[in-house]
């Protein structure tokens, strides 16, 4: 299934969006999406709607350097742990939605990965129990303010940016994420390309990891971790991030 939100004639509602490319139909679901879906009896054309990012997420927890070869290009070792940092629920936007270049940044970067949504409250949850509290898989790009984040040397504000978490276009809940393509591309040049399962930590991995040290709740999203090959965005470009499975973000990218 499909899962989404979506700016319809009627209001901002969550959605089970269905039917072939291009012909789909988004079917609004009663209160929120988790667990089994009952359904309003209300539906439009996707078309005909605007789709937004598909979760509120309470918290964004994210890993760093989960591939070699990104690890390798940012100037480090491949962590034997994963490592784990968060951004704002408030950097969440959704497709089309513009990526806004702060003016205290020389360097704002994409950073495409696989994201993973929370389906029912956690903690403590063994990597072989993961797929029991996960909702689905969706599309993110980490957006991140390079510079700042090594002036820092942490990373909240260099990731916290407004608008630095696009999320979307929905969540798919029967994907198997072990082995699937990662690309970005920057103005329809592909810049990242990369398989899940050259993830260093397995998605089952990082759910334990992370539930270990917080309670996960409903709705909450984990970024995978990026592949190698991120850069840098200017104003008047387009990034676009595919997950195989799942579908394409895509985001213009402005100045503030």
């Amino acid at each position: 299934m499909k899962l989404g939100r979506v700016a319809s004639p009627d209001g901002v509602a969550f959605v089970a969006v269905e039917g072939a490319p291009g012909e789909e139909t988004a079917r609004e679901i009663a209160e929120h999406p988790f667990g089994e879906p009952t359904f309003t009896g209300r539906s439009w054309k996707l078309a005909d709607t605007r789709i937004l990012a598909p979760i509120l997420a309470t918290k964004i927890i994210a890993i760093g350097k989960n591939y070699a070869a990104h690890a390798a290009e940012m100037g480090g070792e491949a962590p034997a742990d994963p490592v784990i940092f968060m951004k704002p629920n408030t950097s969440i936007v959704g497709p089309g939605a513009p990526i806004v270049r702060p003016p205290s940044s020389e360097r704002v970067d994409y950073e495409g990965e696989l994201a993973v949504v929370i389906g029912r409250p956690c903690k403590d949850v063994p990597a072989a129990k993961a797929a029991d509290v996960i909702l689905g898989y969706t599309v993110a790009n980490d957006v991140t303010a390079r510079d700042q984040q090594k002036y820092d040397g942490q990373w909240t504000r260099g990731k916290g940016y407004d608008t630095f978490c696009p999320l979307g276009p929905w969540i798919v809940t029967d994907l198997d994420a072990a082995d699937i393509a990662v690309r970005t591309e920057l103005d329809g040049e592909v810049k990242q390309s990369s398989r899940t399962s050259l993830m260093l930590h397995s998605v089952g991995e990082i759910i334990e990891w992370v539930s270990r040290v917080m309670t996960l709740l409903p709705g909450d999203v984990i970024l995978t971790g990026t592949p190698e090959g991120v850069g840098p965005m200017v104003a008047g470009q387009t990034v676009s991030v595919t997950v195989d499975g799942i579908g394409t973000l895509a985001n213009p990218v402005i100045d503030k």
